[in-house]
């Protein structure tokens, strides 16, 4: 687990598809506007989605190099748990191809 938008496979960072979580304590980025809520708990809800089994289905990579990808868990989808749980916010420019759109109601 790294935040409430980005979880550690292994050695690879996955980041979720089309959303933007609150900013843990010293991972701001300077003129970045960020996502507005409580990260601890954007951090402990995902978490709490986090149950096997875990289906990553890769998109790309984003300038960071973590991997952007639709995960799936024991809950659902992760972004759209996210998303329902009020723990991020949908960014359309984020979602390559309306893909999250397409399966996530709170998306649209």
């Amino acid at each position: 687990m790294v935040d409430g938008d980005t979880l550690r496979c292994g050695t690879e960072r996955v980041r979720l598809l089309g959303i933007d979580a609150p900013e843990l304590l010293g991972h701001y980025q300077a003129g970045r506007a960020c996502a507005p809520g409580d990260p601890i708990a954007s951090t402990r809800s995902l978490r709490e989605a986090l149950a096997d089994p875990i289906i990553i289905d890769r998109i790309g990579s984003d300038r960071y190099g973590r991997t952007l990808a639709l995960v799936q868990g024991a809950r659902g989808d992760l972004s759209c748990w996210q998303l329902a749980n009020g723990a991020a916010i949908y960014k359309p420019k984020w979602d390559k191809g309306g893909r999250l759109a397409q399966i996530c109601g709170a998306a649209r």
